[in-house]
């Protein structure tokens, strides 16, 4: 049954995966070694098994389509779990259960569940290998489909196993699609247990359990589950460190000087666009380091420095055309997996938004057929539909992607989210702690990427809230502890954008590559450009001319209203901001409300 596991030399990883052996059964175990050929093999397997589907090598060289369950399809926030010792410490935004209980109700779910399949052990390390702020995971799954996203989306083999040693620290991550095979039955390409899902994270232990989903999301366990939940825990615990829902980009301007910014927006909220831009002001350019997750850690310099603790793209296809984010099109023409997405008739894909018109006939994400003028387009793909990619095959990775081990020194920190309405366009923070107070009061409109109602407005702190691994409000104070642990003047410039205004259904800001000119504003704050701002009680503004708007036709009424404050929508904000807050009762910091009270008096000073 066990075929390799004399690569496991680390004596806990070796008795962790000995116990799910035990409590799992699965008919073959694979330690997976990274290799080309292990790859190529697994994806014929998955080809022969039909999860895969293999597309037109002329038009998609070494690219796959698959699907999963209708019914599972994206991030489950409902059964995801924080399993803290005290349910005090994960919080009122995260779902509790007591560990001991939880992990009772797991084994039970877990025993006997891959029975009839292959095991298959995952060796991966979040970062670098080998590199001072990555970090080293095991995922065991049932799942194929997971192991062979985990080979795009980590760094998985023999040499994570070399840096881990017989005694090194790993976090264990166990996936499983808990639909165990009687003998004889055969496997169905798309497993789950739509009844039995549960994404649990154990804070105290580093532990990660996901059963019953296939959807990446809830089974590519060093994504979230690792590079977040479990990760904010490290972090916190470090002191030095953050874990954060945060793209990396460098940009370069025309003079050859080069800033890294990280950015944080809610999901399917223009991250990957962002950190792939292709600018519209002659002579910047846009190189990215990480779309999703940014793990920085204070340097002896003082500074921040940041990493991208993952090696591929699982990003939304929706939306990503020629025009919003080409550089992501070229990502994805090779050596990719697509997910939920429509298949073309000479097995190509196609997602919404992909070109004006959908194809004449199709197959739809669901496996039917589709013909064009008689069926709904909306039928076609998934809203929350998938690409996979390495992130090598991008044509604007940033060099330091792969010769900067230790992270980019970071300049600025953006958030933002997609608010049609009240948000300015960009505004620079008052200072560290108006900043963290930014951060915590992100909301955005609900997208695909997470379950619930379209279009609903929430508060997502960070672009976090899904995310964290503890107590929102002690994740506050973690972000509020950093002046005091460095010059505050090394730690970046904190900025809030907001590309998505609009006014009669239509946005007021043209967006995409035009973006790189809030990001030129932005380094002009941070270089101290004099005359680049007003300040406003929410914070600094950029006046119309000090943003380049050359060649750029927006209407002066429009540029107006995207700049500037609506002292009585503000204040209306302000207490939507402190009725969120207030769930968090004595865990919320001081300082934080401290500073939406000034906040409030500055509006009501403008006001009068």
């Amino acid at each position: 049954m066990v075929n390799d596991l004399s690569l496991i030399k680390n004596k806990k990883a070796l008795a962790w995966i000995k116990e799910q052996i035990a409590l799992c059964t699965p008919d073959k175990v694979h330690v997976m070694d990274g290799s080309i050929e292990e790859i190529r093999e697994l994806n014929e397997l998955l080809v022969k098994k039909g999860t895969f589907l293999r597309l037109n090598p002329e038009k998609r060289p070494n690219c796959f389509y698959t699907r999963t369950n209708p019914g599972d399809t994206a991030r489950v926030e409902a059964a995801t779990f924080i399993c803290s010792k005290k349910q005090e410490d994960a919080g009122p935004t995260n779902n509790w259960m007591d560990p001991t209980q939880m992990k009772k109700k797991l084994h039970a779910l877990m025993k006997g569940c891959m029975k009839g399949r292959t095991m298959y052990v995952i060796p991966f390390s979040m970062g670098p290998t080998g590199g001072k702020i990555s970090r080293i995971g095991i995922e065991i799954t049932d799942s194929g489909f997971v192991a062979a996203n985990m080979r795009i989306m980590t760094r998985v083999g023999t040499e994570v196993l070399k840096v881990l040693g017989t005694d090194g620290e790993f976090v264990p991550a166990f996936h499983s699609v808990i639909s165990p095979l009687e003998p004889g039955q055969k496997d169905i390409p798309w497993p789950c247990d739509l009844k039995n899902r549960y994404i649990v994270q154990f804070p105290e232990t580093r532990e990660i359990i996901s059963v019953g989903s296939g959807y990446g999301g809830n089974s590519l366990l060093g994504k979230k589950c690792f590079a977040l939940r479990i990760a904010t825990v490290l972090s916190r615990d470090e002191g030095r460190s953050l874990a954060e829902h945060m793209l990396v980009l460098g940009i370069t301007s025309p003079e050859g000087k080069k800033h890294y910014i990280t950015a944080a927006f809610p999901s399917a909220c223009g991250k990957t666009n962002l950190a792939m831009m292709n600018c519209s002001l002659p002579g910047w350019k846009v190189t990215v380091v990480g779309d999703d997750i940014a793990w920085m850690k204070l340097n002896k310099d003082g500074r921040l420095y940041a990493i991208n603790p993952e090696s591929g793209f699982f990003g939304v296809a929706p939306g990503t055309s020629e025009e919003s984010n080409p550089n992501a099109l070229r990502t994805c023409e090779k050596d990719a997996i697509f997910t939920n997405v429509a298949l073309t008739t000479d097995g190509d894909v196609w997602w919404k938004g992909l070109t004006d018109q959908p194809p004449a006939n199709a197959i739809t994400w669901k496996g039917k057929k589709w013909t064009r003028g008689v069926d709904d387009p909306k039928e076609l793909c998934h809203p929350n539909s998938r690409f996979t990619a390495d992130i090598s095959n991008c044509p604007v990775v940033d060099p330091a992607y792969h010769n900067a081990p230790d992270g980019v020194p970071v300049d600025a920190i953006i958030f933002g989210g997609r608010r049609e309405s009240v948000v300015p366009l960009v505004f620079q923070s008052r200072d560290w702690n108006h900043g963290v107070l930014l951060g915590s009061s992100v909301a955005s409109e609900r997208t695909a990427a997470a379950e619930g109602k379209m279009g609903e407005l929430r508060f997502d702190p960070f672009a976090m809230l899904p995310f964290c691994g503890y107590n929102m409000a002690d994740y506050f104070s973690h972000w509020l502890s950093f002046p005091s642990k460095t010059d505050p003047a090394k730690l970046p410039k904190i900025f809030h954008v907001n590309w998505f205004r609009k006014e009669n259904g239509k946005f007021l800001w043209p967006g995409y590559g035009e973006n790189s000119r809030v990001l030129k504003w932005i380094i002009d704050r941070i270089e101290g450009k004099e005359n680049s701002a007003v300040e406003t009680p929410i914070g600094y503004l950029p006046t119309i001319e000090s943003l380049d708007l050359s060649g750029l036709d927006i209407p002066k009424e429009d540029l107006k209203k995207i700049l500037t404050v609506d002292v009585d929508a503000y204040l209306s904000e302000v207490q939507k901001i402190r009725e969120y807050h207030s769930q968090f009762g004595s865990h919320l910091p001081s300082k934080l409300s401290a500073e939406l009270d000034a906040l409030e008096a500055r509006l009501k000073q403008a006001k009068n």
